[in-house]
């Protein structure tokens, strides 16, 4: 009996010890599972916004042609948290600017020269009057003051052209009209048909379509802060020169930045660039 009850005992111990070993090994398998199971964007936004593509390394050396793209720095409060704890005008760069100029260079076809580097210029810096065209990304947390509406209002006057793009919702559109009030006081932000000249400027568009960034992209959703409708609007001088262009509810950028990635859906890809090579030769020809 003795012997038996010992066997038992034995056999009992070497069961909880397998039962423990098997656990063990299940326990290592999931722990090497779950890095490739957060791999999945929507698990960490963060880590996933900063994995785009260039479609070519960024260009290095002088940096000359008739078009530079200019990526306006301007004040803003910081907001938000993690990667976005930081300047909004540095949202989507330097992707976003290296890979449009490839685009603009390589795909659109035209005999205009690029400048194989995007630059990035202060409100306040004199250079900003060498450039026909500035970029302002996330206007909504744009605030400008005295000094710098007054160098964007002898900017304009001057021949240059501003484009606004990627904000969202009631709050910064109003906050955009708020800090143009203070460049134009007696001037509005109009929405634009589709007949206007700058849809039609080199590529025909006829339509106004929302284009997402890509982490919405991949949930099906194009929206985002309540603004469901997209719109394209401007801003024009008292001789109907329209002197800005603005894709409110919509982010071109982030189609520029994540224009190489084959999650991105082309056809906002393409709209976004489209949208960018009219831009550039309506305010460059008129």
């Amino acid at each position: 009996m003795t012997n038996a009850l010992l066997s038992n005992d034995k056999s009992r111990r070497r069961s909880h010890i397998k039962g423990r070993r098997f656990g063990i090994s299940m326990l290592v398998l999931l722990l090497l599972l779950v890095p490739t199971l957060a791999q999945n964007p929507f698990d960490d936004y963060r880590s996933f916004r900063q994995r785009p593509t260039l479609v070519r390394p960024v260009a290095t050396g002088p940096s000359y042609g008739e078009f530079t793209f200019i990526r306006t720095i301007y004040d803003s409060p910081n907001y938000g948290y993690g990667y976005r704890r930081r300047n909004s005008w540095a949202t989507d760069y330097p992707e976003a600017d290296n890979n449009l100029i490839v685009g603009l260079r390589e795909w659109a076809g035209t005999n205009l020269k690029i400048a194989a580097r995007p630059d990035q210029i202060p409100i306040m810096d004199d250079r900003l009057f060498d450039y026909p065209i500035i970029y302002f990304v996330e206007p909504g947390f744009l605030d400008l003051s005295d000094e710098q509406a007054a160098r964007l209002r002898e900017y304009v006057a001057r021949g240059g052209f501003m484009y606004f793009d990627d904000f969202w919702g009631v709050y910064e559109i109003a906050n955009l009209e708020t800090q143009l009030h203070k460049v134009w006081p007696n001037r509005q932000i109009k929405e634009l048909p589709l007949s206007h000249p700058i849809f039609h400027s080199y590529l025909d568009i006829d339509e106004t379509l929302q284009v997402p960034n890509i982490f919405n992209a991949l949930r099906g959703q194009t929206s985002e802060k309540g603004g469901t409708v997209p719109h394209r609007m401007g801003v024009e001088d008292e001789n109907g020169r329209l002197v800005c262009f603005i894709s409110f509810n919509t982010d071109m950028g982030d189609a520029w930045e994540w224009i190489n990635d084959p999650r991105y859906p082309a056809k906002y890809g393409l709209h976004a660039y489209k949208s960018a090579i009219n831009v550039i030769i309506y305010a460059m020809s008129h």
